[in-house]
């Protein structure tokens, strides 16, 4: 080992001079990395405004389609240009297709804890497309008939292709990402949660079991997905459906006729955590 130690100083003593060149490649092959990870973010960036031009060439063209059709030509002109007013009602139509799809991930509280990432902000994609929804709500004409110029449809246009790339990239990162953002604990209380909330859901399940398994979800949920208001006011609708007539009667009777078993004991009542405990009343003074 001493040997060793030895030759390398005994070699450096010689060859420092060899530091220089080394330095210099050194240098090189970090500023080419820094350029080549650069031309890589402005491919992506690029092929991004091409997939949104690609979007917007898309509904552009299924509108001159659908105006053809109800005119009956034989061939499509593809050089005739869109009414504004079709244009317009596709623009709807495409931008609350996206809507619908992204309400189904923000009102779905199972989807939402399979999928985090579709109502995280931090995350990078799933921040750009909210940005790219404020966008096309805000350039989003008030009706279909209202009189708009060729610039704020064009404008609505763009902003309608790039609410639909930039949603269809958050959804495939948050189906890639899936619960791998968070630590093992709050894994195994995200899979709780989603069983509990199977129970807080299931019309089998008496009111107070489901009343409980609620609770318990917003419990595990608690610091890890932030649950809109809309969602809330969903799933506790879900929560509160009344049981199917008859569903509770069923089991009573069928343990009525079988002979020679034991009743049940009675279950004891569980608070509903929905609604305030009734006040207590003092037990009165016997004679």
């Amino acid at each position: 080992m001493d040997e060793f130690i030895q030759g390398f100083w005994n070699f450096a003593g010689n060859y420092w001079w060899l530091i220089f060149p080394i330095m210099g490649m050194a240098g090189g092959a970090a500023k080419a990395w820094e350029q080549g990870s650069k031309r890589r973010h402005e491919r992506r960036l690029e092929t991004l405004r091409m997939k949104a031009q690609l979007k917007t060439a898309e509904i552009e063209a299924r509108a001159l389609t659908q105006q053809a059709k109800r005119r009956g030509p034989s061939v499509v002109d593809t050089t005739a240009s869109v009414a504004p007013n079709d244009l317009v009602a596709r623009l709807f139509a495409e931008h609350d297709e996206i809507t619908a799809r992204w309400l189904d991930y923000e009102l779905d509280v199972a989807k939402l804890i399979a999928f985090p990432a579709m109502s995280d902000g931090r995350q990078p994609l799933t921040a750009a497309f909210l940005r790219a929804k404020k966008t096309a709500d805000a350039l989003r004409p008030a009706s279909a008939e209202a009189k708009v110029s060729e610039q704020q449809i064009t404008e609505y246009l763009q902003a309608v292709g790039d609410y639909a790339v930039a949603f269809e990239i958050a959804e495939k990162d948050a189906r890639r990402l899936r619960d791998s953002t968070f630590t093992e604990p709050e894994r195994k209380r995200l899979e709780r949660a989603q069983q509990l909330l199977k129970v807080a859901v299931d019309e089998s399940a008496t009111q107070a079991e489901r009343n409980v398994a609620y609770k318990r979800v917003r419990e595990e949920l608690d610091g890890l997905i932030l649950l809109s208001d809309d969602a809330v006011t969903v799933l506790e609708k879900q929560v509160a459906r009344e049981l199917p007539a008859g569903a509770a009667a069923a089991p009573a009777s069928a343990a009525d006729s079988a002979p020679g078993t034991a009743p049940e004991p009675e279950r004891m009542p569980i608070a509903d955590p929905l609604r305030p405990a009734p006040p207590r009343t003092q037990p009165r003074d016997e004679a």
